[in-house]
């Protein structure tokens, strides 16, 4: 199956991919985690990348797209993948049209997660990563459990910036809803609850 994960930053998308793959094998794609991945590298990718991540911004489509086909093109994909982070507004959601049509895939659902804005302004404040692994955590880590690496907040996880992102979200995002639910092929379900139930909504939605 081929899905792509939609809702506001803080929705818990990446929580609910994670568990689908664990369990399914189907590959996580995360724009996030491609371009973290650059930045650690320091590629020129990563290094602009960063600019618009730091401010909460969205990164510009050419310097994701390129990342997205390589990784689809992967052998793990053949099992089917969650896109998690892309695409981020109708133009590229035509783009990946056209990109999974020339690679002779299609897409099978939207999930849409929902979330009321307050609670991810809260959930996204608490959230801190390790510096080393990447592992997710929250404010009461400060050792990561993972690897014993430094938790820290990334930028983007700041309040003036999770508002801004927030804001994107809202003007550049939202209307893929629109865009799948006129394709057929949009499902939601309400991601404010524990993960655990989230869990069991969304492999409802699917027919998992």
């Amino acid at each position: 199956m081929n899905i792509v994960l939609l809702g506001a930053p803080g929705a818990g998308k990446g929580t609910q991919a994670q568990r689908l793959t664990a369990e399914f094998g189907m590959a996580h794609i995360s724009t996030g985690d491609l371009l973290r991945g650059a930045i650690a590298a320091g590629t020129p990718l990563g290094l602009e990348a960063k600019s618009y991540m730091d401010a909460g911004a969205l990164v510009p489509d050419n310097l994701v797209l390129a990342l997205i086909k390589e990784r689809l093109a992967s052998d793990d994909v053949k099992n089917g993948f969650i896109l998690d982070g892309y695409p981020r507004n109708t133009a590229q959601a035509v783009t990946l049209d056209s990109v999974l049509a020339e690679m002779g895939k299609n897409l099978d659902a939207a999930l849409l997660v929902a979330v009321d804005p307050a609670v991810i302004v809260d959930r996204l404040s608490r959230r801190r990563a390790c510096k080393a692994c990447g592992f997710t955590g929250n404010d009461t880590m400060t050792v990561c459990p993972r690897c014993g690496g430094e938790m820290y907040q990334r930028d983007d996880d700041k309040p003036a910036t999770i508002q801004n992102r927030l804001d994107t979200y809202a003007t550049k995002t939202a209307p893929l809803i629109e865009y799948f639910k006129g394709q057929d092929k949009l499902l939601e379900v309400d991601g404010q609850g524990d993960p655990d139930d989230v869990y069991v909504l969304v492999k409802e939605a699917l027919g998992l």
